[in-house]
């Protein structure tokens, strides 16, 4: 079964500094069929203005990803990490029993542009721990790349959920398709341009459900840049 979630129909919260698009419930945003998907809470596409950002504060028992999209974002937490991430980098944050920490915006010119995933994890109350790695163009282009996994499971970053995060770009004759093992779901989401999922024509910002399917199908892309996610 497919089941799309168009751009459109996400939830959206603009501040000023701030214009973000909640494919799922989050903050003032509040919809009880959109709540998650398996282990799957949040995937905010935000933009932030030149200079500013999220202040200091705190998360517990959450896998926390970052993805920029365009220009940089800036992070600094209590355990001590600072550094500035740019497209190609993903960064993961595990809250575990407890952290606080900041993003923002270094730019004074630029806006930055990225998606902020959360997962819940298998494990609560764990270490809070911090990792970033850069998968560069050419490991995404007409393919999907492993940027997220399990520990040992050989993913850039590791997370502490069985979830696999892929990303990948796709133009033109460019495919790919990622098999799904017996039991296993996906949502794929489309960060930047177009591209049909198992036949579906989607275009930036949209999204869809895969459940009982045996596999993801990616083609007909258009300027794409695609995340997908294989769940329990």
């Amino acid at each position: 079964m497919i089941t799309t979630r168009l751009s459109d129909a996400r939830g959206r919260a603009n501040f000023g500094w701030l214009d973000s698009r909640h494919t799922f419930s989050f903050g003032e945003y509040y919809d009880a069929a959109h709540m998650g998907f398996g282990p799957l809470r949040v995937i905010n596409e935000d933009r932030v203005r030149p200079g500013q950002g999220f202040g200091t504060h705190g998360h517990r028992d959450m896998e926390i990803l970052s993805y920029v999209l365009e220009g940089e974002l800036a992070h600094r937490d209590d355990m001590g990490n600072g550094s500035t991430i740019r497209p190609g980098d993903v960064q993961r944050m595990s809250a575990g029993r407890g952290v606080r920490h900041s993003e923002n915006n270094p730019s004074r010119d630029e806006r930055v542009h990225f998606l902020q995933i959360w997962i819940e994890p298998d494990k609560r109350g764990i270490d809070p721990g911090y990792e970033q790695a850069h998968v560069g163009p050419e490991a995404k282009r007409g393919k999907l790349a492993l940027i997220a996994a399990p520990a040992g499971a050989g993913g850039a970053v590791r997370i502490q959920q069985d979830a696999r995060v892929h990303a990948g770009l796709f133009d033109g004759d460019e495919h790919a398709t990622l098999a799904l093992a017996p039991g296993r779901r996906a949502y794929v989401h489309v960060a930047r341009g177009a591209i049909e999922v198992n036949g579906t024509p989607l275009g930036a910002g949209d999204a869809v459900k895969l459940v009982g399917e045996r596999e993801v199908r990616l083609a007909r892309g258009q300027g794409a840049e695609v995340l997908v996610f294989d769940l329990p």
